[in-house]
């Protein structure tokens, strides 16, 4: 892969730049609530994936071509409205969420460990948190947000254990922007909640 620059020591190459600015893009995009989010994302994945790859983190490859799926259905999904009003998971929804991920985490690092993957159990963790993640966020759920700040905690540490120091730096920037995009979704949540038509009685 071709080094474009170096960065405290650490070669940064064409595709883990480009990646990093798209991603930033996409998360930007989502965060205001427009469909425009998901082709960046798509083109994001595809660059991430190619460079995951020759890292031998085998489950963020893989991360990558959920990511792409997701981004088809999101912009679907969304339509040209985009976010309309983001909605919150019931109480039952969300520990069947945390409990699937759990589950699906135990299940994946030991397969990882099988077929001889670097840093098990971190990189399986990234794929199922962020599996949920994405899901949450083409469902317009709120939770996609705080979901995606223990993904984006673990990546950081992850991905800064493999060596990967420019895109460690650049998950500690999603941390922030999840933060802000649970602020912006929650916002506009209690816009469309004070929108919304009261029923009539009698």
């Amino acid at each position: 892969m071709a080094v474009l620059f170096t960065f405290w020591g650490y070669p940064v190459t064409v595709i883990e730049l480009c990646a990093v600015i798209m991603s930033v893009l996409a998360i930007g995009l989502g965060i205001r609530g427009t469909r425009w989010t998901w082709p960046l994302y798509f083109l994001a994945s595809l660059l991430y994936g190619w460079l995951f790859l020759g890292f031998t983190l085998y489950a963020s490859a893989t991360m990558q071509l959920i990511f792409m799926a997701a981004a088809i259905w999101g912009w679907f999904s969304w339509g040209r409205e985009g976010v309309r009003a983001p909605s919150r998971l019931s109480a039952a929804a969300r520990s069947g969420v945390a409990l699937g991920v759990l589950i699906l985490w135990a299940v994946t690092a030991p397969l990882l460990q099988a077929i001889g993957g670097a840093a098990t159990w971190g990189d399986a963790f990234m794929l199922v948190g962020s599996l949920a993640a994405q899901l949450l966020m083409v469902l317009q759920k709120k939770e996609t947000w705080p979901t995606w700040m223990a993904v984006n905690t673990v990546g950081a540490v992850l991905y800064a254990s493999q060596g990967l120091y420019f895109t460690s730096l650049f998950y500690v920037v999603l941390i922030l922007m999840a933060v802000s995009g649970w602020r912006a979704w929650s916002a506009r949540a209690s816009i469309g909640q004070s929108a919304a038509p009261v029923p009539a009685h009698g």
